[in-house]
């Protein structure tokens, strides 16, 4: 073994900087057996480093556990499943990471391997694994108490706080703003959010937000793709997986984008955690989905999603790629293959949900106002098909 000091604590992370200085941050100061001095580190050099390079070796336990002393004495707790890492640092500025090769039972032999070489003083934090205790989920204020509202707040640990139409947003409670209102009433929520608390705004609607969102200076706002349903109010919510994205589409994007995630899986749901433009993407997909399904649905009274898919196919298909096309020549994306079969699937899904064209504004009024910009500047509409459905049933 490295004849390096070895000293075991409970760590939340640590931090290693160039000149070999270590400093180490504990959530259990109580249970801490030992703590690194820099005046009582022992030098060792190893064979494969430059005469110039000083290392220091320190052995981290992940773990709220104590463990046996390779010398003399023998301070223990209960041993735990969860990683140990060998950290060895140089003034060098090489970080070298230790991965251990069992020999005995009680005994590992380490071996080193260079993992980079910083130019500059640099810090590395490593946070602790997840335990298996219980997840931690973030306290939000949550604007809305409808179905959506309600259902996340029980996926909380009861100190979110709900605040209900009409009623201000607190300044002084930190962490997340979920707004789970209707599209309609986003403009009465910002006006009761104070400004300073605006970036913290967690929007669930569905829809185009974009034009609105720009228009109050919130280009970067944070935005969940809520595929998940809730019947009726006070009951869990469904994951909307399908048959060609089992792992879920649910997804997540901005600051607050992880806390969201963890609360979703708090409560059983799946969500991914995306960059702005792959967000972007699917949020466009989302919108396109709404606004073939419910427009062909609406021209056949009765009919659900299900229906649509099983039944109207043609029709929703060619929907879905005019407006497809239209989407990314607007916004100069490029979509993924295949996003019938996906969109198709997502109904397979929820195939009970009733159809009807609701939030013009905020859904197939972006597509019009594509083909209205087009038509005034002298070129063909670029959605025909979509023009003509929304006359017929006298939505424009």
């Amino acid at each position: 073994m490295l004849n390096g000091v070895t000293c075991w604590l409970p760590l939340e992370e640590f931090r290693i900087n160039r000149d070999c200085e270590m400093q180490l941050f504990t959530t259990s100061l109580k249970s801490m057996l030992g703590i690194i001095h820099r005046s009582n580190q022992e030098v060792i050099r190893p064979p494969h480093e430059s005469s110039g390079s000083l290392l220091l070796s320190c052995r981290l336990s992940l773990n709220k556990q104590k463990a046996q002393s390779t010398h003399a004495s023998k301070p223990t707790t209960k041993p735990t499943n969860q990683p140990t890492v060998m950290a060895t640092l140089s003034t060098s500025s090489l970080l070298w990471i230790h991965s251990p090769k069992p020999i005995s039972p009680k005994l590992a032999l380490f071996t080193a391997t260079r993992f980079f070489t910083p130019k500059k003083s640099t810090s590395i934090v490593m946070a602790a694994p997840p335990t298996t205790t219980a997840t931690q989920v973030v306290p939000a204020i949550i604007v809305g108490g409808g179905r959506v509202g309600k259902a996340l707040q029980d996926m909380g640990k009861g100190d979110d706080l709900l605040v209900k139409r009409g009623e201000a947003v607190p300044l002084d409670f930190e962490g997340p703003i979920l707004v789970c209102t209707r599209n309609d009433d986003l403009e009465a929520v910002l006006e009761a959010t104070p400004k300073s608390r605006w970036n913290d705004l967690v929007f669930f609607q569905n829809g185009m937000l974009e034009p609105w969102l720009q228009s109050k200076g919130l280009n970067d706002a944070e935005q969940v793709l809520a595929y998940f349903a809730v019947a009726k109010l006070g009951e869990s919510p469904i994951d909307g997986k399908t048959d060609t994205n089992p792992e879920g589409l649910t997804a997540a994007y901005g600051k607050w984008a992880s806390a969201i995630a963890t609360r979703l899986n708090a409560g059983g749901l799946s969500c991914k955690v995306l960059d702005k433009e792959a967000f972007q993407k699917q949020m466009l997909e989302k919108l396109i989905w709404i606004c073939a399904f419910m427009l062909v649905g609406a021209r056949h009274p009765g009919a659900t999603v299900g229906v649509v898919e099983k039944e109207y196919r043609s029709e929703v298909s060619s929907l879905i790629a005019e407006l497809a096309s239209a989407a990314a020549a607007e916004k100069g994306i490029t979509f993924e293959e295949a996003m019938e079969d996906r969109l198709c699937a997502y109904s397979r899904a929820v195939a009970h949900f009733p159809t009807a064209v609701k939030e013009f504004k905020w859904r197939n009024g972006w597509f019009y106002s594509i083909s209205e910009k087009a038509i005034a500047e002298g070129k063909p509409d670029p959605c025909p098909l979509h023009t003509a459905w929304l006359k017929e049933l006298n939505v424009v």
